[in-house]
């Protein structure tokens, strides 16, 4: 269906209407930019520490949009299998690289002067607007998992069936709100306002939390 949310902010606070049994008892983190836009509302009603985990989506060659793999600053690749042995080595190690540096320089934009937000033991709610492929999503998962969390919970409010499966496999639960039986392509196309969001945004919604 499409336009089934209002805006991420709606779709927030439907999703931390699904995850109130984690209220006081898990870790909130954004995927940025336009995650961290739903994640204050979940904190917020979970009365949850924020915090972020910066995945990067690796764009193919010809149409940038077309995500071939995901990174995160420190975690391991996650890559479309179908496309890896196309794309060539040198490429590959080159996208990698440039993706890092810049997850590394949202994490330096966003969070110089905050505290990180440990994990170890604890419930991790991962929260983003939505999944397309899930390798973004799956990115984060294993960037998160180096830090020893008791259980990984990911939340979102639209994603196709075949992602949500997927996942479903790498973590303890996995939450979303509406899988559309035809996913219309672009998270986008499930919210009636959907705006690209700056790193002045971003820090913005940081404040919000304190």
């Amino acid at each position: 269906m499409a336009n089934r949310f209002t805006d991420r902010r709606e779709a927030g606070l439907e999703l931390a209407g699904k995850l109130k049994r984690y209220q006081g008892k898990a870790v909130v983190l954004a995927l940025p930019r336009g995650g961290v836009e739903t994640a204050v509302e979940v904190a917020a009603e979970l009365d949850a520490p924020l915090g972020l985990v910066i995945a990067r989506k690796v764009g193919h060659p010809g149409n940038p949009e077309y995500a071939v793999a995901a990174v995160t600053e420190n975690g391991p690749p996650i890559w479309n299998e179908a496309e890896f042995d196309s794309l060539g080595a040198v490429w590959r190690q080159q996208a990698e690289t440039e993706q890092r540096a810049e997850a590394k320089r949202r994490r330096l934009e966003y969070l110089a002067d905050r505290k990180p937000v440990p994990l170890k033991g604890k419930t991790a709610i991962l929260v983003d607007d939505g999944i397309a492929t899930g390798l973004t999503m799956q990115a984060a998962i294993a960037e998160v998992r180096i830090q020893k969390p008791a259980k990984i919970v990911v939340a979102v409010p639209v994603a196709p069936r075949d992602s949500v499966e997927e996942l479903a496999a790498q973590v303890d639960e996995v939450i979303v709100l509406i899988e559309p039986r035809d996913f219309l392509g672009a998270v986008g196309s499930h919210y009636e306002n959907f705006p690209q969001l700056t790193d002045d945004d971003v820090l913005a919604l940081l404040d919000e939390t304190g």
